[in-house]
């Protein structure tokens, strides 16, 4: 029996290895999307029973919601809610929770919201506010797109000048005083430097307190671009703040390694110039462990803003998401929870990529 099977897999996989010996680097491509296929089908399904874990559901939410509603509208009677609204009450939850398909198995809900997602091409409607999910998204997306795509530019910019900068400075003061500020915004709390710059912002009046002008941009284009930027400057300078130090403390360290290696002595007896071993040789091996580290940079365009955008009001992607947890709006979280679950694996997979073509080291072993 085990020399069946074993002469099965063998033919099943057979072709596989002929591709992966005639193409390497598409092979490796193909392997990590499929396996970022798999893994998202799995995260999916993890998703899913999490949400029927959780203690109450939409409806839940929807129901008290509407008893608050008729409570504050004096629609309730003082003495409470009898015992024929009890039942209907009852029913009404029964009837909400079959027309949502949540009296079903976690599994059961899963496989029809992927037949919904893949086949029709419909993420459903948000519970809550009865609006497309897909139209939801697509309306705050480029908002998240365009503040974390200005942050992570700045950052990844700036940090590579001051990394390689300060790594010839090894040692010397201003060295030292860099080194000191960056571990210290990089380890400061950065919910905390929020509040601060927006306390600051409210005090001194020179910056708003919010994160997004008041009106939209068909209105006056140049003018909101101007109004954008005044009102980003803070949010924007938080995130330098807190992601620039450990960026740039991780580039200066690996240029640091790489000066001491055996082949930059080689390159220097050769009488080559000091900025050539600097950027053509030794900068170029410091992108493997930045590609490494940055397998997450898609996500973190979506939701590595969330507190900046629930505390400064910015419509983004995260508050939305924020929002959505809150009101248990169950079609909406998983939306976005598969989405940024999709982004953190193609962030890998792209990131496995660009070592691999790096590296040749990876791909053909």
């Amino acid at each position: 029996m085990k020399q069946k099977f074993a002469a099965v897999w063998n033919t099943f996989c057979l072709p596989w290895r002929a591709f992966r010996k005639k193409s390497p680097l598409a092979s490796f491509i193909t392997g990590r999307i499929l396996t970022m296929i798999v893994l998202l089908f799995l995260l999916g399904l993890a998703l899913f029973a999490l949400m029927d874990l959780a203690p109450g559901d939409i409806v839940d939410q929807m129901m008290s919601q509407q008893i608050m509603s008729s409570a504050e509208g004096g629609k309730a009677a003082s003495s409470g809610i009898n015992g024929q609204e009890n039942i209907l009450s009852e029913e009404r939850l029964t009837a909400l929770r079959a027309e949502f398909g949540l009296d079903k198995p976690f599994y059961v809900q899963y496989f029809k919201w992927l037949n919904r997602v893949i086949v029709h091409h419909d993420l459903g409607i948000s519970l809550i506010s009865r609006a497309p999910v897909s139209f939801l998204i697509k309306s705050r997306i480029w908002n998240s797109v365009l503040l974390n795509l200005i942050s992570l530019v700045f950052i990844t910019i700036v940090s590579f000048l001051l990394g390689v900068y300060f790594s010839s400075k090894a040692g010397t003061k201003i060295d030292t005083a860099v080194t000191f500020f960056a571990l210290f915004f990089h380890a400061f709390p950065g919910i905390l430097l929020l509040i601060l710059l927006q306390l600051l912002a409210s005090v001194t009046g020179l910056f708003p307190v919010t994160a997004y002008p008041d009106f939209p941009f068909s209105a006056a284009p140049v003018k909101f671009a101007f109004s954008y930027m005044h009102h980003v400057f803070l949010p924007l300078l938080a995130s330098f703040l807190g992601g620039a130090g450990g960026t740039m403390r991780m580039i200066r360290a690996t240029m640091l390694d790489q000066m001491g290696m055996p082949y930059i002595l080689a390159l220097r007896a050769r009488g080559i110039s000091e900025k050539r071993v600097y950027l053509a040789h030794a900068f170029r091996n410091t992108l493997n462990p930045y590609i490494t580290g940055s397998a997450n940079l898609l996500a973190s365009l979506f939701s590595g803003s969330l507190v900046l955008e629930i505390i400064f009001a910015y419509p983004g992607i995260g508050r939305l998401m924020y929002e959505a947890v809150l009101q248990e709006d169950i079609n909406l979280v998983l939306a976005n929870s598969m989405f940024i679950s999709a982004l953190v694996l193609t962030g890998m997979v792209i990131s496995d990529i660009l070592l691999a073509l790096v590296d040749p080291r990876i791909r053909y072993n």
